[in-house]
């Protein structure tokens, strides 16, 4: 995404000049829990810090929530997400540090330039299937995977924020009556059982992620939230628009039932023969186009607000919006 400078009304007029040892240069994204910005190193490294609204630093369940997001960030950073360089949750405005990573997210290149190629959306379902295997394969399962958190890199999708994640040994747990997601990307277990949620949730969100790249839209459409709620519990996915050889796996990926649906290594060993071709450059941005057949691609990483149910500002390495409730 474009940096840009915060000025106007709605910004914080507090914003530090540093995070620990890191200048913060410019605002990268904002959401409800804190603001993106792009900074540098001493020695000029680009980083993607997190750092959260004054109002919620003096919470300190808030910040036991975002301890529980670095930790989790920590663990599963790799070849699939932004790797963590530096936190410090117990500062007067706690921050998180990880590495830059240019290019626009799913959300904001499906928005732009419509819906992905067939070629790509298998490709897309192949590296978030691996994603979601080290995720899940350290004991932590994302619960809010969508559009706005898988950036397009150059190497392949990355998956960030981990803002409401949950590593299976964590102390804290849901809240009875809270909803912990986004619904159009939230599995029924999210809904009806959400102390019970564990690895399949994400599997869920990951097939309404591939009809969203695949179509523009989601497999429960409704402008209201609580209609999307109903359609997820209750409703068979609409997976018009889904590549023929890929709605049978999308299809598993949303079954009512989490014991129906596959692992990550399952949906792995189902797209072998995508992940034995697999071009990485497809996912240069500037590179949607050729490989869509002359559909414009992105400018690098953009900076325009989303709209619809996904529209939580997202950013270049970490999540401004985690640990929303």
């Amino acid at each position: 995404m474009t940096p840009q400078r915060s000025t106007g009304a709605g910004t914080e007029a507090d914003v530090p000049e540093y995070a620990g040892h890191y200048r913060l240069e410019s605002c990268l994204g904002s959401g409800g829990m804190g603001v993106v910005h792009l900074a540098r190193s001493t020695s000029g490294l680009k980083l993607a810090v997190k750092v959260v609204h004054a109002e919620f630093a003096k919470d300190p369940e808030f910040r036991g929530r975002f301890r529980q997001e670095v930790a989790a960030a920590r663990r599963v950073s790799g070849a699939f997400t932004a790797s963590v360089v530096d936190a410090d949750p117990e500062a007067a405005r706690p921050w998180m540090a990880t590495l830059f990573i240019p290019g626009p997210t799913l959300a904001e290149q499906v928005k732009r330039h419509g819906p992905l190629s067939p070629a790509q959306v298998r490709r897309l379902m192949a590296g978030l299937a691996e994603a979601l295997r080290d995720i899940h394969r350290v004991g932590v399962v994302h619960r809010d995977l969508k559009p706005s958190n898988v950036l397009l890199a150059e190497d392949g999708p990355k998956v960030i924020d981990f803002g409401i994640s949950r590593p299976k040994d964590s102390e804290l747990r849901t809240e009875t009556g809270k909803l912990i997601g986004t619904p159009p990307f939230m599995a029924p277990e999210q809904f009806r059982r959400p102390r019970e949620v564990g690895p399949a949730a994400d599997v869920f969100a990951l097939g309404s992620v591939l009809v969203h790249a695949a179509t523009g839209r989601g497999p429960f459409d409704s402008d209201s939230p609580y209609i999307v709620a109903y359609q997820v519990v209750h409703d068979e996915p609409d997976l018009t628009g889904v590549p023929e050889d890929l709605a049978p796996l999308v299809l598993r990926c949303l079954a009512k039932e989490p014991e129906d649906r596959p692992t990550p290594d399952e949906l792995m060993r189902e797209l072998r023969s995508t992940a034995a071709s697999y071009d990485t450059q497809a996912f240069v941005p500037d590179r949607w186009a050729e490989d869509a057949g002359g559909r414009d691609g992105a400018a690098g990483s953009g900076s325009d607000a989303e709209s619809g149910p996904d529209a939580e500002r997202p950013d270049a390495g970490a999540g401004a919006d985690g640990g929303r409730r």
